[in-house]
């Protein structure tokens, strides 16, 4: 089975660069990684912010929303390191900045944009935005959300365009000991032990295979020219429990499975990784690249 490594946020194990980082984009493409994923959020002018949360606090040195900041002012900030409280020497990167390291390299990485604005807009200029910066990249990008009507009217904007579809606000599976945002869907726990909002998970009327399948139809038919899906590794491991390997299912219908985020130093990540390249999984996300690749592979 053919897997490629997904690096998240331009990891590279134990670089030293923040997440996001200009400086760890150009160390993924002089490693030639074969994914590299960042986070994008659309700022007060022609350009986009690579952060992960809508206020600048989060992960830089600014203060107030993403989308009030112009380009200019962002680059006056640091990046935080790791775990937000120490500060590093790294400016936030600008998407215009990727597409121009991306071009000077003769790297050939695909790169991977996690649209972060889900709420919808009246205007489509972000999307319009978007789709202009990265056209110089052509079939390299790829752009993933959980947010389908952007993606539908991103691909109504820009026909040529990759889009991948992150199903998680529709479904999922958390464990209840966890701690969740509580406006992040879905809301609702069904009774399949899904997390799910929709009325098939709310009487036990189906197997629990037959009722992922069918959910997986609905959510298909919701962005039909995704040809990534974008799922967590929790949520793939329950369904084969459940007797549903969705990639297989995925496969049937032309279209790829990526599973985030698993790390190494985890192993419950590790335990997953092994299950889930068996099941046939396309990508895998992850914050170790080298050694999740060298523990999937085999190899030293």
């Amino acid at each position: 089975m053919v897997f490629q490594i997904v690096h998240h946020m331009a990891a590279l194990d134990s670089s030293p660069n923040p997440p996001n980082s200009l400086q760890a984009i150009e160390m993924c493409l002089q490693a030639n990684a074969a994914v590299i994923e960042v986070d994008i959020t659309p700022l007060a002018g022609d350009d986009f912010l690579l952060v992960h949360d809508p206020v600048l606090e989060s992960e830089t040195t600014g203060i107030g929303k993403v989308g009030d900041c112009t380009p200019e002012m962002a680059k006056n900030y640091k990046l935080r390191e790791r775990g937000g409280i120490a500060i590093s020497d790294h400016p936030p990167a600008l998407l215009t900045e990727v597409v121009a390291a991306y071009l000077n390299s003769p790297s050939q990485s695909r790169l991977q944009l996690d649209y972060k604005s889900v709420y919808p807009s009246i205007s489509d200029e972000y999307l319009q935005r978007l789709a202009r910066i990265v056209q110089p990249l052509g079939n390299r990008v790829i752009v993933s959300s959980g947010a389908d009507w952007h993606l539908r009217q991103l691909k109504r904007i820009a026909p040529w365009l990759d889009v991948g579809f992150d199903i998680g606000f529709y479904l999922d599976w958390r464990d209840p000991s966890w701690t969740v945002e509580p406006e992040n869907p879905p809301y609702q726990r069904g009774v399949y032990d899904y997390n799910d909002d929709h009325l098939f998970a709310r009487s036990r009327l189906l197997p629990p295979d037959a009722y992922l399948a069918q959910r997986c139809e609905m959510l298909l038919n919701q962005v039909p020219t995704a040809s990534i899906w974008y799922v967590s590794h929790y949520l793939l491991v329950r369904c084969l429990q459940d007797g549903f390997n969705m990639a297989g299912w995925l496969h049937q219908h032309n279209v790829k499975l990526d599973a985030w985020t698993l790390d190494i130093d985890k192993p419950i990540a590790v335990t997953n990784a092994a299950l889930l390249k068996n099941a046939g999984v396309d990508l895998f996300t992850t914050n170790t690249p080298f050694a999740l690749a060298t523990l999937l592979t085999g190899t030293n």
